[in-house]
């Protein structure tokens, strides 16, 4: 039985819960509740809930360090349960896909997100992301308002069901076969 420690991105606090940065949060939460993750512990720095998906034990963090400091969190979990990044999978918000599509990817850069940035920085690049498009507001001046921005009331819908597949999806990933996450995710969003 391996351990994977899965991360979700945003900013800590009341007045990002529903913005379109804290997407990676959100769906760590919808993970945790369809899976019966345990109690939220405080600790690395960030909000922690343990749990089985499959065969796996998943160790759930959101970082409380704020979006650029995230890879603070993640290291001093990482370095607690010695992993190392192939047992890493961080979700994140994507301007550079669609809304509510979902993309899986092996290592790469950080484009601007400075969550990952500050992973990368903290563990190098080589760690699984979750990309959870939220789309781009079409110039690079509306980005920051755009990415702290808070969903669109008509975006709920979509919304919740982009979370829920994933949710319902968690054990293709902890088990490793990305391909059918991504495809049985699309396939749940299209009924």
């Amino acid at each position: 039985m391996a351990t994977q420690l899965w991360v979700g991105l945003g900013n800590p606090g009341p007045q990002y819960v529903f913005n379109r940065h804290n997407v990676g949060f959100m769906v760590a939460d919808a993970i945790a509740e369809i899976h019966g993750f345990g109690p939220v512990q405080k600790k690395f720095q960030g909000w922690l809930q343990e749990g089985r998906i499959g065969s796996d034990k998943v160790l759930l963090l959101k970082p409380a360090t704020f979006m650029n400091e995230s890879g603070r969190s993640v290291g001093e979990a990482m370095r607690f349960y010695k992993l190392d990044l192939s047992a890493l999978t961080v979700f994140h918000d994507e301007l550079d896909l669609a809304p509510f599509k979902v993309k899986v990817k092996q290592g790469g850069g950080h484009a601007g997100h400075n969550g990952l940035r500050s992973i990368d920085q903290h563990l190098g690049a080589e760690f699984r992301r979750v990309r959870l498009g939220i789309g781009h507001p079409g110039h690079k001046d509306r980005v920051h308002g755009y990415v702290l921005g808070n969903y669109a009331k008509a975006e709920m819908d979509p919304l919740a069901d982009m979370l829920g597949a994933v949710a319902a999806e968690a054990d293709r990933l902890a088990n490793g076969d990305d391909a059918r996450f991504m495809n049985d995710v699309a396939l749940r969003q299209q009924d």
